[in-house]
């Protein structure tokens, strides 16, 4: 049996949302008391921008749910906690979530530094944990995590082995990369390699096996704001293919101080950036490459069917009504629906709030999502299922997905002229 620790907080936090019905924090006896759900988003900090998009799919997800009933045939209460995108301050949210409010199930939060704390406060308590954005498998070794976005056990192979597979497929491939990396753990691991779990991967390693050459391999470090030298130095390297393993806006800073030296590579990859900012730009971000779950591309959409169509619809509604630049359900929204869907789908197959038999229910039967299809889980590669995660690629202005090809609404395009 997997028992629970007591964590003491004395941490205070601020109540920032409450999605669903009734008062109290705790479970009750009554079928009306509701389920109580905890976590944690940065609703304020570095990583606010991607943060709504989590609260607002959250928001939409618990509100459908509990239009039809709710888990248990009880309402779902979720309680949201601004985390300031803090790591330091999502471990004792989630300390207090679990021995303060004695929520009855808890969700991930965003980023995967904050995730692999709050995974630590989870696996003293005993709670299982389903998480939006965690990829760093190796480690996630807590038995009863659950990610709702995988590239598999060994994604610093997983990505470099699909982009350089896709771009294979250009009539001129590229052979000269430039390596522009994050030095941060949520990005840097993709051009280096796990260390951890010794893969023989990584950006680097995959393109030397390829006998592809690295013009020039320049890490910066997380939160760089001085892109001028970078620049200059990718354009002096003269490269086929800038490859930036950063996050966020990263990519919109580099792109920025290249076209101020009226610089443009011939192809460029981002791979986690904020997707509204890069389509700001305009023209110097088109063909920007990036790894995508889901875009809502009409051809993608009419596969998926009516109900997907209600999904990216009302979330594109909401998204405007909140004042969010970029409206479209992708990734991060994706993402975070395939969390909730492990949780309630936990919930509803074990018909309990156990958290061992909810552990066990998802071990040994998985969920069916709406976007990622089947989902299992095996504590052998730290329950990290295999991806469907492509490519996506910036054409007139949109984000369209391009690879692999059976998942694909247009081919990719190469460098113009």
């Amino acid at each position: 049996m997997r028992t629970r620790s007591l964590i003491t907080s004395s941490v205070a936090a601020v109540l920032v949302l409450v999605a669903g019905c009734g008062d109290d924090g705790g479970s009750g006896d009554g079928d009306d008391e509701p389920i109580v759900i905890g976590s944690t988003l940065p609703l304020t900090g570095a990583f606010a921008a991607t943060g709504v998009i989590h609260q607002i799919a959250g928001e939409q997800f618990v509100d459908r749910l509990n239009a039809n009933g709710g888990l248990l045939g009880r309402p779902v209460e979720w309680r949201l906690l601004d985390d300031e995108s803090d790591q330091a301050r999502v471990t004792q949210l989630y300390e207090r979530l679990i021995t303060q409010d004695e929520v009855d199930l808890i969700i991930g939060p965003y980023a995967t530094p904050n995730i692999i704390a709050a995974v630590a406060v989870a696996e003293r308590a005993g709670y299982i944990i389903p998480h939006h954005t965690a990829v760093l498998a190796p480690l996630l070794t807590y038995e009863c995590q659950f990610p709702g976005w995988s590239i598999g056990p060994t994604p610093d192979v997983y990505v470099p082995e699909q982009l350089f597979e896709a771009l294979a497929t250009l009539p001129d491939p590229p052979q000269r990369i430039a390596l522009v990396t994050n030095e941060s753990g949520s990005a840097g691991f993709m051009t280096n390699g796990l260390a951890e779990a010794d893969t023989g991967g990584g950006m680097r390693a995959i393109a030397a096996q390829l006998g592809l050459e690295i013009a020039v391999d320049l890490p910066y470090p997380p939160g760089n704001q001085e892109w001028g030298s970078i620049a200059a130095q990718v354009r002096d390297a003269e490269p086929d293919i800038v490859i930036n393993n950063g996050l966020g806006v990263d990519p919109v800073g580099l792109i920025e101080a290249m076209e101020q030296l009226d610089y443009r590579p011939p192809m460029f990859f981002s791979l986690f950036p904020a997707p509204g900012p890069l389509l700001g730009l305009g023209e110097p971000a088109e063909g920007v490459l990036s790894v995508s779950i889901f875009e809502p591309n009409d051809p993608l959409v009419e596969r998926y069917g009516d109900q997907v169509r209600e999904i990216v619809d009302e979330f594109a509604q909401r998204a405007t009504d909140a004042g969010v630049t970029y409206t479209a359900f992708e990734t991060q929204a994706t993402a975070s629906w395939n969390t909730w869907e492990i949780l309630a789908g936990a919930v509803d197959g074990a018909a309990t709030l156990d958290h061992d038999q909810l552990c066990d229910y998802l071990i040994e039967n998985g969920v069916d999502s709406t976007f990622s299809g089947p989902l299992r889980f095996d504590p052998e590669v730290n329950n990290f299922w295999p991806s469907n995660q492509g490519l996506k690629q910036i054409q007139d202005g949109e984000w369209v997905m391009v690879w692999p090809e059976a998942r694909a609404a247009a081919a990719i395009q190469p460098p113009a002229g």
